[in-house]
């Protein structure tokens, strides 16, 4: 890879992992390399294991020493969520901007293309979005969408389509500013047990909303390619009011300022 130079900013890309076995062994960590190598700019790639109970945690080190992957690192972290996984990851990066992505890359890595441009126009938060549809997902995921769509743009950041697709962007100043405030981290020493939805990404883009921070959300690609075990046949009904509720406890921490510096 070529010396970096002053003028190009380096992004720090992190992929939580949780029981992430089958996602890995299908190839995706060599589809990442492969994109960012052909790249210019300088890159790291943070896998930031969230205490996964399978074979994941081996399966990656074992990939990136069997390639001898320099800019490929893991992070070995107790199980906390994946709010948890990621800020460990962000407060490992190096880079000027971090992207966070799912391991399952249903939002291919080359997507970063339409993201990078935005932060020469002085954007600090891009994020990726898939509109408001939901191609190939199975139907409960497209009934849970509509259903938090909905609800979301009533209750908050009500010019932004889509806060749960994840592919995000922030400049790594503004990223290690508001994830602390997040109130998931008020609760760091709760016990958290296997995989559960969470809406921290909607409370993240209120709270860098709230900072002042420009935010740009970009249509990228999006297929589900998620392999993995973990999540599947949820209850949709409690998976839905689990999620009304976190939105509606962001509004109310913001009401009774627990958001002010």
């Amino acid at each position: 890879m070529a010396e970096r130079k002053d003028s190009m900013k380096k992004l720090s890309i992190v992929i939580p992992c949780y029981n992430e076995e089958e996602n890995l062994k299908a190839g995706v960590l060599k589809e990442v390399n492969d994109y960012l190598e052909k790249q210019k700019y300088p890159w790291e790639v943070i896998i930031s294991d969230d205490g996964s109970s399978d074979n994941s945690l081996s399966v990656a080190q074992n990939f990136i020493q069997q390639n001898k992957l320099n800019n490929f690192r893991v992070l070995k972290n107790k199980h906390g969520g994946k709010p948890w996984a990621v800020w460990k990851g962000i407060e490992s990066a190096t880079g000027d901007i971090v992207l966070f992505t799912d391991m399952d890359q249903s939002t291919p890595i080359s997507e970063i293309s339409q993201l990078l441009p935005w932060f020469e126009k002085n954007y600090e938060v891009v994020i990726g979005s898939r509109g408001t549809t939901r191609k190939d997902a199975p139907l409960f995921r497209k009934l849970m969408a509509y259903s938090f769509l909905t609800l979301r743009r009533t209750i908050l950041l009500s010019d932004i389509e889509d806060t749960q697709c994840g592919f995000k962007a922030f400049k790594i100043d503004v990223a290690k500013k508001i994830f602390p405030k997040l109130q998931f981290f008020q609760e760091v020493d709760k016990e958290v047990k296997g995989w559960r939805v969470s809406a921290f990404d909607v409370e993240l883009l209120f709270l860098a909303q709230k900072n002042g921070n420009k935010i740009k959300e970009i249509k990228v690609a999006w297929k589900d390619r998620d392999l993995a075990s973990k999540g599947k046949n949820k209850n949709f009904l409690k998976e839905s009011k689990d999620m009304a509720k976190e939105m509606l406890r962001v509004r109310m921490n913001d009401f009774r300022g627990r958001y002010e510096n």
